[in-house]
Parts: C-alpha cells; sequence; structure tokens
C-alpha cells in the first residue's frame, strides 16, 4: 500500500507579522509529554504537519523519506500557508490539532501568547536554514536589476508627493519610476496577506525599500504606507500555492512573481530572478545575508504530542539529520540553504532533547 498522504489545503488566516532571528531561551521537556498537559482524548498513528507554502517542500520530502525509512506512517504534510499553519498549531493541544507547523518567518510574539492561553505551552523552535525570496519572471523575459526603493514605488499602496503628501501610487509601468527599467506595466503576482514569505517580503524589501525613498527625498513617510502593498491590480495576491505563480510567470510573459528561493531553483530553466540592490539570489549570497531579502524558515513542534502521537520526535530526528539538512543533504536538492554546521550540531541537541521555548520570541 501507498505510504505517503498528502494533502494541500489553502487557508485563510491572521495577518502575520515580520520575521526576526532565533534568539528566544529553551528549556529542556525531557523527551517525553509535557507535565503542562498530553494531547487530550481519542487518538491518532500518523503525525500532521501544516504551515508555510515555502517550507512544504522540505517538510514534505523529509516526511517522504521518513515513511520509507522507519516504520512509522508517512506524515500528512498540508499547506496552509504561515499564518494560517501557526493559527491551527496554536488552537489546542488535542489529536484533533497539528503536531507540527513549517514557517518561513519565526513566530510572533502574538502568535506565542496565542499558543500559550489555549495550552500549547511546550513548543520546540527548529530553524531549518536559509531562503531568499525572489521577484522572478519568465526566462525569456526583461530582467530586474532594481533596489529596494524601487520596489517599494513600485508596490507601495501611496508614495510621497513632490510635497511630501502621500498620495495614491500613480505608478503604472516600470519604467515611470526609472528610464532603466522595463516599459511594462507593473503586474506583481505574490503571496496573500497570510503568508510569511509576504510577512517577510514587507519587511526587508517593502520596509527597508521605504527608508531608501524617505533618506532620498527627506520626506516623513508613516510606518503604515511603509508597509501597506497596493490594491489597485498591480498586485495580485495568488494563494499559497508558490508553484501556481510560476506557472502563471511562464502563462504571463510580461508579469513578475515573488516567492521563495527553492521554487527558482526548481524551476531555472522556466523562469529567471532579478537582481536586488546589485546582488543576485543565489545560494552563497542568500546563506551569507548578502542577498538583502533573505531570512531563516523554521518548524515548531508540540512536545505535548510527543508519546501521545508516534514519530514526531523521531521526524524532527531526521530533518536535523545530516542526511536531510547537511550541506550535501536531500533537501539542498529542493533548495534549501542549509544552517552553519556549528548551528546544526546545537540544534540536533535541542531535538533530541526537546528544549522548549520559555519565552516569547523577539519581535525586530
Amino acid at each position: 500500500m501507498n505510504k505517503f498522504l498528502l494533502s494541500t489545503v489553502i487557508a485563510t488566516g491572521l495577518l502575520g507579522v515580520a520575521a526576526c532571528s532565533d534568539s528566544s531561551s529553551t528549556a529542556s521537556s525531557g523527551g517525553t509529554a509535557a507535565s503542562s498537559g498530553g494531547a487530550g482524548s481519542g487518538s491518532r498513528n500518523v503525525v500532521r504537519i501544516v504551515g508555510s507554502s515555502t517550507v512544504f517542500p522540505f517538510t514534505t520530502a523529509v516526511a517522504e523519506s521518513f515513511g520509507a525509512r522507519t516504520n512509522f506512517p508517512t506524515p500528512v504534510v498540508e499547506s496552509t500557508g504561515t499564518g494560517g499553519g501557526m493559527r491551527l498549531f496554536c488552537s489546542g493541544v488535542d489529536v484533533d490539532t497539528p503536531d507540527l507547523t513549517g514557517a518561513s518567518r519565526r513566530m510572533t510574539p502574538s502568535e506565542y501568547e496565542l499558543c500559550q492561553t489555549n495550552g500549547v505551552r511546550d513548543i520546540v523552535e527548529l530553524p531549518i536554514g536559509f531562503d531568499g525570496i525572489v521577484i522572478s519572471n519568465v526566462a525569456t523575459g526583461p530582467q530586474l536589476d532594481i533596489s529596494r526603493g524601487q520596489i517599494w514605488r513600485a508596490l507601495a499602496a501611496q508614495v510621497p508627493a513632490e510635497d511630501c503628501t502621500m498620495v495614491d501610487n500613480p505608478n503604472e509601468s516600470w519604467s515611470d519610476i526609472d528610464a532603466s527599467l522595463p516599459d511594462l506595466r507593473i503586474e506583481v503576482f505574490g503571496p496573500p496577506p497570510t503568508s510569511g514569505t509576504r510577512d517577510a517580503f514587507v519587511e526587508l524589501g517593502m520596509e527597508a525599500g521605504a527608508e531608501e525613498v524617505a533618506a532620498e527625498t527627506g520626506c516623513d513617510i508613516p510606518d503604515d504606507a511603509m508597509a501597506r502593498i497596493r490594491e489597485d491590480g498591480a498586485w495580485i495576491d495568488s494563494g499559497e500555492n508558490d508553484n501556481a505563480i510560476v506557472q502563471t510567470l511562464v502563462n504571463t510573459p510580461t508579469a513578475y512573481g515573488v516567492f521563495g528561493y527553492s521554487f527558482l531553483a526548481q524551476n531555472g530553466d522556466r523562469i529567471q530572478a532579478a537582481r536586488v540592490d546589485g546582488v543576485a539570489p543565489e545560494f552563497d549570497a542568500i546563506a551569507s545575508g548578502e542577498y538583502p531579502i533573505s531570512r531563516s524558515m523554521f518548524v515548531y513542534a508540540k512536545a505535548q504530542h510527543v508519546g501521545v502521537v508516534p514519530g514526531i520526535q523521531e521526524y524532527l530526528q531526521e530533518f536535523a539529520s545530516d542526511e536531510a539538512w547537511g550541506d550535501f543533504g536531500y533537501l539542498t536538492d529542493r533548495g534549501l540553504i542549509p544552517l552553519p554546521e556549528a548551528r546544526r550540531a546545537e540544534l540536533v541537541e535541542r531535538v533530541n532533547s526537546l528544549e522548549t521555548m520559555t519565552e516569547a520570541p523577539e519581535h525586530h
């Protein structure tokens, strides 16, 4: 019988806030169901994973390998988006709730508090690697070489006029922003508000770009205007399926798309990526942070389900194996950019001892 179980769920949820570094304290939960409560009544023998569409290829690949190499059933993996996954993960401690969630940015303080409120108090946070957010178009189209300030001028809902008053974005073509950019209508397909990729793009691309424009113009740009993406058709929310955005670009050669580097790596024969601030989104540039729209990715596990739903810790151990997330592991073939070796060794210890978060993640 085919052990592979896979379903894709497109969910709407809470608007997440921006990504942060991995810095919260942890405590050991001893490798058993936590004393603060198990997973409630009922039973389930298959690990259930939700979360980010960007992390989805990695959680799926590990699920496939885990199912093939162990006696545990292959986990069910659902693509719900980072925000939707957090909402499901934090909904309670019960076998009807997910065991793990993938996130293309760090858990926010408000999500951590939601988990605590609903009794999800023992959370293992596992950074899994790096990703870059790319602006891409069909390989035969004009390649962008763009600054973050120009990205903001193209996609912000409002921009400063000459007198510094904020006005609805008048830019219709890329060349309206700068003559060096393509004379094409601004049409960008990107992730919806529930997506961690969008959260990170707003923080690392849009807000940083707004600061650049403020410095250039001397205008005081309100915080909400820095982060708000236009809704007049120039930006099109495209759901949590990044593969669908790739296909849209192939079918719409004048459009651009925003998604994670792994989808570029898997489709390099069909699409190309823009240079941002003069840097191409390449493996080494993302790993070093030189590429400016780079972020960490995470998996979160519910330690209170360990010992109730079989295979959770073992799945994490598969994820944290050199065969999976190592420099030459099978996840690099899917586009994962590995963490440094020393950092991976620290996180293996976290997985083996099931160290859990003890405070809300810092939000920068």
